[in-house]
């Protein structure tokens, strides 16, 4: 990380603070998935500034074609699953719980669309991402921060099951067994 500079890290200081201040309900709730997943993206933030000068290096090298894939992935999922959720998941102001995203205050367990298959395809987005950022220009430095973003996104996902758990009971429960976490098939 020697070459990053001044910048990196004012960037890195502006990006850090944004996200605090965006996740300070569940920064706040260290059990809730929101304080796993702010650990995921100060990894996926720090990753993005140490690979940003290698993204149009050798673009047809096939690290970089799957960087790509990986990154256009990234963008599918996180699209199909944010229109599925603002279709079908409903609002419920009574969910008033901090460590929430607004759009993660659903009265309904969507189990459609992309929904289907994975459990987490935001989470699944952001591991695509963290792993096409990754790619781009493979590290010491970079592994370990995609380590890091990869092991936080488990364990948001782990937590995130027990909340709905929680909230939606059996009908979570049966969609847990039909359905996978993050790859369809493996998963």
């Amino acid at each position: 990380m020697s070459h990053l500079g001044p910048l990196h890290a004012l960037l890195f200081a502006l990006g850090a603070g944004w996200l605090a201040w965006v996740s300070r309900g569940a920064l706040r709730q260290p059990r809730s998935h929101g304080f796993a997943r702010f650990f995921a993206f100060e990894a996926i933030l720090a990753l993005l500034l140490l690979n940003h000068p290698h993204w149009e290096r050798d673009m047809f090298a096939p690290r970089q074609l799957l960087s790509w894939a990986l990154l256009a992935t990234s963008i599918a999922l996180v699209a199909m699953a944010l229109r599925q959720m603002r279709r079908l998941g409903r609002r419920d102001a009574a969910r008033t719980d901090p460590a929430l995203f607004g759009f993660e205050k659903t009265a309904t367990l969507v189990t459609s669309g992309v929904f289907r298959w994975i459990r987490h395809p935001m989470y699944a987005s952001l591991m695509a991402l963290a792993w096409g950022i990754f790619l781009k220009n493979p590290s010491l430095p970079g592994t370990g921060l995609v380590a890091l973003a990869s092991l936080a996104l488990l364990v948001t996902a782990w937590r995130d099951e027990a909340e709905c758990l929680q909230y939606f009971g059996p009908a979570y429960a049966d969609y847990m067994r039909r359905s996978w976490r993050f790859v369809p098939g493996l998963y």
